[in-house]
C-alpha cells in the first residue's frame, strides 16, 4: 500500500516537474527585448511623385494565411507564395507612400520564415519600423491539434516608408487583466506603435494600432489609451491614427463610436452612411480597420478600401490620399 502511494506520489512529481519545465521553454521569447523595435534604412530606391498629395495603405496581413487565418489546418508553403505574388503586384500597382502593418511576420514557422516585412520593402520602401509583439516558441492556438502548437513565431506590427522616419516608439497596451497566467504568457501585446515621418517641412506622426479583439473591457481601456495619444499629439502635429480596431462601426454601443463623432477627426473612406467592410475578405460584413486624421492639418483626397487583396489574408486594407495643409 505504502510502496504504491509513493509510486503515485512520484509520478504526480515528475508530472508537475515537466509541465513547469514544459511552461518555461514553451513561454521563452527567441529574441532579446532589445530587438522588439527596429528602425532601419535600406538600399530600395524609393519612386516618390512630386504633386504634394501623399498616400498610405493600413494592412492586417494575417501573415498572408489569407482565409485560414485562426483555423486549425495545415498551410502550405504555396499559400504563402501565392498571397505574397499578389500582395505585392498590387501594391505595386497602387504605390503608397507609407503601409502600416499588423499581424506581419518577421520570422515563423507558420509562415516558412519568410521575412514578409523585407519582402514588401523591397518594392521601394527606403525607411522600415518594426515592433515585435508575438515572440513564442510555442503558440497553443488555434486550440487542436496540439501538434500545430509547435514552432517559432516572431510577429508584429510595421511601417514601411518612402519618406524619412525621424523616431519610434512601442507602446504596450493593458493586457487582459481576468486572462490566467499560463494564457497570459503566450498571449500577443496589444501595441501602439508611433513613428514620426518626415514630409516636406513637417514631422507627420503615425500611430498604428491592433487593438484586443476578446474581451470588450480591454479593448474600451485600450482604445481610450490610444485616443489620448492621438489628441496628444494632434495638439502639435498632423496626425493619423490607424490599423486594426476590432471594434465594428455598425455596432452602436462599440467603442469605436466615440471617435466617429468627433467632429475634428476625419475618417478616410468613410461616412456614416456610406463605407465599406474590411473583415472578412471573402465575405465582407464588417469594418474593424480604420484611418483617423486630424482635420486641421491633414486636408483628404479620397480613400477607399482595396477590395483587389482579395484573399491575401482575412482583411481587406483601407487607403487614404492627403495633403499636408
Amino acid at each position: 500500500m505504502k510502496k504504491g502511494l509513493k509510486t503515485i506520489l512520484v509520478s504526480i512529481g515528475i508530472l508537475i516537474l515537466c509541465s513547469v519545465i514544459f511552461f518555461f521553454w514553451a513561454s521563452a521569447s527567441t529574441v532579446p527585448e532589445s530587438e522588439y523595435q527596429k528602425l532601419e534604412v535600406n538600399s530600395f530606391k524609393a519612386i516618390t511623385d512630386t504633386d504634394s498629395i501623399y498616400s498610405i495603405v493600413t494592412y492586417n496581413i494575417g501573415y498572408l494565411s489569407g482565409m485560414t487565418n485562426n483555423l486549425a489546418v495545415e498551410k502550405s508553403k504555396t499559400l504563402f507564395d501565392t498571397n505574397l505574388k499578389k500582395v505585392l503586384k498590387e501594391f505595386k500597382s497602387v504605390n503608397p507612400d507609407i503601409i502600416a502593418f499588423q499581424e506581419i511576420d518577421y520570422d515563423a514557422s507558420r509562415s516558412y520564415h519568410i521575412n514578409q516585412h523585407n519582402e514588401i520593402a523591397s518594392l521601394g520602401y527606403t525607411y522600415e519600423a518594426e515592433t515585435v509583439n508575438w515572440d513564442e516558441t510555442y503558440v497553443p492556438f488555434p486550440y487542436w491539434p496540439p501538434a500545430m502548437h509547435f514552432g517559432k513565431v516572431l510577429s508584429g506590427q510595421s511601417i514601411l516608408s518612402k519618406y524619412q522616419i525621424n523616431s519610434q516608439e512601442r507602446i504596450v497596451l493593458e493586457r487582459v487583466k481576468t486572462s490566467p497566467f499560463y494564457r497570459d504568457a503566450f498571449y500577443i501585446d496589444r501595441l501602439a506603435q508611433v513613428v514620426k515621418v518626415q514630409i516636406e517641412d513637417q514631422e507627420v506622426v503615425i500611430i498604428n494600432v491592433h487593438l484586443e479583439a476578446f474581451d470588450t473591457q480591454t479593448r474600451v481601456n485600450q482604445f481610450q489609451a490610444v485616443l489620448d495619444l492621438f489628441h496628444t499629439y494632434a495638439a502639435t502635429n498632423p496626425t493619423i491614427l490607424l490599423g486594426d480596431f476590432n471594434s465594428d462601426a455598425n455596432d452602436e454601443n462599440a467603442v469605436i463610436q466615440n471617435i466617429l463623432q468627433e467632429k475634428s477627426i476625419g475618417n478616410a473612406a468613410f461616412t456614416n452612411t456610406d463605407y465599406a467592410f474590411t473583415y472578412n475578405s471573402e465575405t465582407p460584413d464588417v469594418r474593424i480597420d480604420y484611418i483617423f486624421y486630424t482635420k486641421n492639418t491633414i486636408h483628404y483626397v479620397d480613400g477607399n478600401v482595396l477590395q483587389q487583396l482579395e484573399q491575401a489574408s482575412d482583411h481587406l486594407p483601407v487607403a487614404m490620399r492627403f495633403k499636408l495643409k
